[in-house]
């Protein structure tokens, strides 16, 4: 396992497509694991790849048409301006990734949000003054941190445990919005510091000759542009006698066709209703199966011999119960490269042994996990990762992965301890 780990992240590194690289990782786990290579494919792989793409496809979907109109209506633009001119482009650092978490928390999908949000980001830190390298890390940050893990957001990982575990949304909500701010905190006094590094060994913006300024983008107001994103969030977390308004990809979905409604307007020519459909769909087909296909391989390496080796190492890790929680989710998803595939493997794994066999709090089971998944998720494998730092940035790994690892990996890891002392002292807190 922990081989087929280091060559599922060596391939990745290598820009290997990620179908490949799960695929070649499964096989290196059916050929140690005593699994049929035949079996290990069309049985385990298959069988994970499908249940996650079956569960959680709609979600995916929801996300993306939300992203497709907040980007064709310079909904986003007008959101992250408003952010940005409330605290003054000096504020530059907190700006951003509280202007992008926001569009997150409210339910437009992160793999869409980093395309809508870069163009501004570059704006904001070119007048800042601020190293380029940093954009990426603070994208991954705004969108897989302290925007995923808050209750209440119809994010994929949310929505994973939700169906997994047969909570809600807001489960573990007090401790949940505490360790949501602990990690925005810590974040952002850690990209000060090291912004303020940088600047004291001369870097300044440098801008690449593919990098494109629109300024003058006409945007709707800012304002308007938040109410389908609050809209959705009380459809999907409200409840009435004990079900929530709308199951949550249907109160997104609600929310991206208000949007349209409202900003109509400023759409650009290409923003058809059928158009920005198919390519929401197109894009949230991508984003589910990259996902699955590596969730596909967590499947392979729970079929194999020495898996339950590593439940009972789980099971028998010293201290608090969560301690364990959090430490097996991390590296599940750590596996995984992902964090909503990394619950979509732990939640069914974890659930009977802590809830069924230890009597914690289910809910206290989701936010922890929700928590602990943001740490190693984004390893320099993780597929979001690759697209921000080559994909949408433009940078490399070199030069970009370092504030991701500081920011979206040490960060996270933090507030997992927060949250672990919380759960622990105070397990019935609403």
């Amino acid at each position: 396992m922990i081989a087929a780990l280091a060559l599922l992240s060596f391939l990745v590194m290598k820009g290997v497509n990620i179908f490949i690289a799960a695929i070649a990782s499964s096989l290196l786990v059916a050929i140690t694991g005593q699994i049929g290579l035949y079996d290990a494919l069309q049985t385990d792989y298959m069988s994970g790849f499908t249940g996650f793409f079956g569960s959680n496809f709609l979600i995916f979907v929801a996300g993306a048409l939300m992203g497709q109109v907040y980007e064709k209506t310079n909904g986003a633009k007008a959101i992250a301006r408003l952010i940005i001119r409330g605290l003054g482009k000096g504020a530059a650092i907190i700006a951003v990734p509280l202007a992008i978490g926001i569009l997150t928390y409210g339910g437009i999908a992160g793999f869409v949000v980093c395309f809508a949000v870069f163009p501004i980001a570059l704006e904001i830190y070119r007048e800042a003054d601020i190293p380029r390298r940093f954009i990426p890390g603070v994208i991954v940050f705004a969108c897989c941190t302290f925007s995923a893990i808050g209750p209440g957001n119809p994010q994929v990982g949310n929505v994973v445990l939700q169906n997994a575990l047969g909570t809600s949304l807001m489960a573990g909500a007090t401790v949940g919005f505490i360790c949501t701010a602990v990690t925005l905190v810590v974040g952002v006094v850690m990209l000060k510091v090291m912004v303020k590094h940088a600047w004291a060994n001369g870097e300044h913006f440098v801008a690449k000759d593919t990098d494109k300024f629109d300024d003058a983008a006409v945007c709707p107001n800012g304002w308007v542009a938040l109410i389908p994103l609050a809209l959705s969030l009380i459809l999907i977390n409200i409840k009435i006698d004990g079900t929530a308004i709308c199951p949550t990809a249907f109160g997104v979905c609600i929310g991206a066709a208000l949007a349209y409604i409202m900003l109509h307007k400023y759409k650009t020519p290409d923003a058809k209703p059928l158009d920005l459909m198919g390519n929401g769909i197109k894009n949230a087909v991508s984003a589910a199966a990259n996902t699955s296909a590596v969730v596909g391989f967590g499947s392979v390496v729970k079929a194999a011999v020495g898996f339950p080796v590593l439940c009972n190492a789980i099971e028998n890790i010293p201290g608090p119960p969560l301690v364990a929680v959090a430490l097996a989710t991390t590296i599940i998803a750590g596996i995984c490269g992902s964090g909503s595939g990394g619950l979509g493997i732990a939640a069914p794994i974890l659930k009977p042994i802590f809830v069924d066999g230890m009597g914690i709090n289910v809910n206290v089971l989701h936010r922890m996990m929700m928590i602990a998944s943001s740490g190693l998720d984004s390893m320099p494998h993780n597929g979001f990762v690759v697209t921000v730092i080559n994909g949408v940035c433009g940078e490399t790994h070199k030069d970009a992965y370092m504030p991701v690892f500081w920011l979206t990996v040490v960060t996270p890891l933090i507030a997992t301890a927060v949250g672990v002392v919380l759960f622990t002292l105070f397990p019935n807190l609403p």
